[in-house]
């Protein structure tokens, strides 16, 4: 049986309707898809092994097999029957609603859905380097997203944040993705992304419509980090599980507003250093009055550093921790991005 991970990567729905589906937290299949190892149990007289569904490098489910005994070769072998698994549900998305249906486990506004058709996978893994997103409220979202792509021995990657909420801020950030990615895959180099970007949105809405975002490039062969600002929160640099440095960039106005060219800073990573991008819905969500805040940021990205857990698990927790202090639901859209360098490996 194969389950997959909800929006909110809180739950695991089977494909069949007819079977219940698996809390993460908890519970074996929850530790297998965090975990990213297979886990074994016995169960009626037989061994339960459970296995990672990876699409290409991205944990988005697991799968649930039978064995009646579970040796080395037989749990290599579930292993593969996870990444097998994880190929047909890609195929099978490209022509059937089916996944993205099962796993939704809730309804989910138009903006949301829209939003969602607009993202790259939710992480990847490359000689040198790793990058993981995650946004909350998953199923509600409006106006926030981020990009990425590799190519070259370059991870290029982005994270924008579309003012207003409802169909209009998705409509306004799916242009700005979409000029990003046009630029990016015209071989424009990075200020001249950040201008396209801009011009795009400014020509496309006829008021003071705009987004902010960070654009930036990390070579995966020498660490190198290059960025650009558009009035958006700075990346914070976590080295040695701490956070280390606020990256301090000159920022131009934000897209649609008229950004100029602009400074492109830089900044070389050290082997396993990580750059944390977020957006303001982050830190500027209230509980009871008091803001997030980046301070608080700072020390739940540092606790959660420490367990060494993969980027995408680690973005899984923050998200949780940051839902669980809001109490009440988000009132703005949190999204977070995280790209670490992990250097060239002999």
């Amino acid at each position: 049986m194969v389950y997959l991970a909800d929006f909110s990567r809180q739950t695991l729905f089977p494909l069949d309707a007819a079977v219940p589906e698996e809390p993460v937290s908890g519970t074996l299949a929850g530790r297998a898809y965090t975990t990213g190892k297979v886990v074994t149990s016995e169960r009626d007289g037989r061994v339960r092994v459970w296995a990672p569904v990876v699409e290409q490098t991205a944990r988005i489910g697991v799968l649930a097999v039978s064995f009646e005994d579970a040796d080395p070769g037989t749990v290599a072998q579930a292993e593969l029957l996870g990444a097998f698994a994880g190929l047909i549900v890609t195929g099978m998305s490209l022509v059937s609603d089916l996944p993205l249906v099962q796993r939704r486990g809730r309804s989910m506004s138009l903006p949301a859905s829209m939003q969602w058709d607009l993202l790259p996978p939710w992480s990847t893994r490359v000689p040198g380097a790793l990058i993981a997103g995650m946004l909350e409220p998953a199923y509600d979202i409006a106006g926030d997203a981020f990009d990425f792509a590799v190519d070259n021995h370059t991870v290029n990657f982005a994270i924008f944040d579309g003012m207003g909420h409802g169909i209009n801020s998705t409509m306004l950030t799916g242009l700005v993705v979409g000029a990003y990615r046009h630029a990016r895959r015209d071989g424009v180099p990075l200020p001249g992304i950040h201008v396209a970007t801009d011009e795009a949105l400014a020509s496309g809405f006829d008021d003071l419509s705009f987004a902010t975002g960070i654009l930036g490039a990390l070579s995966t062969s020498t660490g190198r980090l290059d960025w650009t600002c558009a009035g958006h929160p700075r990346p914070l640099l976590l080295r040695g599980r701490r956070v280390v440095a606020e990256l301090q960039c000159e920022a131009t106005l934000p897209f649609g507003l008229g950004t100029g060219t602009p400074v492109v800073s830089h900044h070389n990573l050290e082997p396993d250093d990580m750059v944390l991008l977020y957006t303001d819905g982050v830190t500027e969500a209230r509980a009871d009055g008091d803001l997030f805040g980046v301070e608080r940021l700072t020390d739940l990205v540092e606790r959660e550093a420490a367990s060494e857990q993969p980027p995408d698990e680690l973005l899984r927790r923050l998200v949780h921790e940051l839902l669980a202090y809001h109490g009440s639901g988000l009132r703005d859209d949190a999204t977070l991005l995280l790209v670490q360098w992990t250097a060239p490996r002999p």
